[in-house]
């Protein structure tokens, strides 16, 4: 069956991590309550800068900072909508959306939806 999957990278200040982590968990079960399957942050761990192109370029990473690359998926790009028209309007989500207090620079973060192409 395939899914759909909206994907993330963007670049935390190493010390907002514990910051970033409290703000993906409660997000993540806002998200989950309202129908998607799975919600993943992951921080770069085996993440080097690449000669042409790499995740730490690809959000112009500083010093201080490190990537981190989520996804959620979804049933369907259908059901994404509907689960994230329903989030946005989460008055949780709220506190959360002021750009001033994220745990990152949200300028320079590169998010999509995908349709999956293998699934094993």
């Amino acid at each position: 069956m395939a899914r759909y999957v909206d994907g993330f990278v963007v670049p935390v200040s190493t010390v907002k991590l514990d910051a970033y982590r409290r703000l993906a968990r409660k997000a993540g079960k806002i998200w989950k309550e309202h129908g998607a399957l799975e919600y993943i942050e992951c921080a770069a761990d085996d993440v080097k800068p690449g000669k042409l192109t790499s995740f730490p370029q690809s959000v112009k990473l500083k010093d201080d900072e490190t990537v981190v690359f989520s996804w959620i998926v979804f049933s369907s790009r259908k059901q994404r909508d509907a689960v994230n028209a329903k989030v946005m309007k989460d008055p949780r989500l709220a506190d959360m959306m002021d750009p001033t207090a994220m745990p990152f620079d949200g300028k320079r973060m590169i998010w999509g939806g995908f349709k999956t192409l293998v699934e094993l």
